[in-house]
C-alpha cells in the first residue's frame, strides 16, 4: 500500500462557445481508495460528471463561455497494487471473456493486424506468458528512445516503431500493439505517478490480460507500476484523453503534481536486455 497527493491545474483561453470532457480524477478501480478529494472550476460553469461502469474512468463535461478558464483537481488516494504472479500463462482466444475481447482488436493508435507477422517472429521463440509480455516490455525498453517531442497527437504504434523514440503514451502503445499481435488482450492505462524526468506529468503504461488477470508494465521503466494512481482505462489514447475540446481554446497552463507519502524505497527497476529476441527490421 502507498499514499500520494495528486493534483492537476489546467488554465485556457476560450475563443468560442465551447464544450469540453475532462477525464482527470482518480477512478473509482478496485485496488484504488479515495480518500479526499476537490475539484474547482471557474464560476459560471455547470458542470456534469459521469463514471463508465466497466472502466471506472471518470468524466467531467461542460459548456464553456468565451474568457478564461481554470479547472483544479486534487486528491489524496491510496492505492494497493500486488507484485505480479510472473507464472501467469496467456489464455486461448476461446476463452477470453465478452468484456476483454475487444482490448485484443487493433484499433487507431495500436495496428496490431498490419504488424502481427514481423511481432509473431520476433517472439515465437519466448515462451507464452508472464515471460513473453516481459520481454515484449524490455525489447521496447531497450530499442526505442524516450524523446520529448519527437512524436504528437496522431502518432501511431507503426510510426513510432519506425523512427524509434517516442514518450510514454508511444511506449504504451507499442506494448499495447506487441500484444494483440501475439493474441493477448492488452489496453492503456493513464495515471499519476512520481518519476525522476521533470516536469511531472500524466504517465501512460500498459495492461496485459495474463491468467484471467489483469497485470501493469512498463516499457519506460521510469515508474513503480505499483504506484500508479488510475485516471483511465482504455483501448488506446483515444479513450483516456485527459481533455477533449469540442471548439476554440488555447491551453495557457498545464501543471501536474504528485507527492507520494510511502517511505518505502522506489525500486524502480528499469526492464532489462533480451538479446535472445529477434530485432525487426529497420524501415
Amino acid at each position: 500500500m502507498h499514499l500520494s497527493t495528486v493534483e492537476t491545474v489546467l488554465e485556457y483561453d476560450v475563443k468560442t462557445p465551447s464544450h469540453v470532457l475532462f477525464n482527470i480524477e482518480a477512478a473509482h478501480w478496485p485496488n484504488q481508495k479515495i480518500l479526499s478529494e476537490r475539484l474547482a472550476i471557474s464560476s459560471g460553469v455547470t458542470p456534469h460528471s459521469y463514471t463508465d461502469p466497466l472502466t471506472g474512468n471518470r468524466f467531467l463535461r461542460f459548456d464553456a463561455a468565451p474568457g478564461p478558464l481554470l479547472v483544479n483537481y486534487k486528491a489524496e488516494v491510496e492505492v494497493h497494487t500486488p507484485q505480479p504472479d510472473t507464472s501467469l500463462l496467456e489464455m486461448p482466444v476461446g476463452a477470453v471473456p465478452d468484456d476483454v475481447f475487444p482490448y485484443l482488436m487493433a484499433t487507431r493508435y495500436c495496428e496490431s493486424d498490419v504488424l502481427c507477422s514481423e511481432i509473431a517472429r520476433m517472439f515465437c521463440g519466448i515462451a507464452p506468458g508472464y515471460d513473453r509480455v516481459k520481454a515484449i516490455q524490455d525489447w521496447i525498453y531497450q530499442n526505442i528512445t524516450y524523446k520529448p517531442g519527437s512524436t504528437d497527437s496522431n502518432s501511431t504504434a507503426g510510426e513510432v516503431l519506425e523512427q524509434r523514440a517516442g514518450v510514454c503514451r508511444d511506449f504504451a502503445h507499442l506494448g499495447i500493439t506487441f500484444c494483440r499481435a501475439l493474441n493477448i488482450p492488452a489496453r492503456l492505462v493513464v495515471g499519476y505517478v512520481w518519476f525522476d524526468e521533470p516536469p511531472q506529468d500524466f504517465h501512460a503504461v500498459f495492461e496485459a490480460w495474463l491468467g484471467g488477470q489483469w497485470v501493469l508494465f512498463d516499457p519506460t521503466g521510469m515508474a513503480p507500476v505499483d504506484r500508479l494512481v488510475r485516471i483511465g482505462t482504455g483501448r488506446d489514447a483515444k479513450d483516456v484523453a485527459f481533455a477533449t475540446m469540442f471548439g476554440s481554446l488555447d491551453m495557457t497552463r498545464k501543471e501536474v503534481t504528485v507527492l507520494e507519502h510511502d517511505p518505502r524505497p522506489r525500486n524502480v527497476v528499469a526492464p532489462t536486455p533480451a538479446p535472445q529476441l529477434a530485432r525487426m527490421e529497420e524501415a
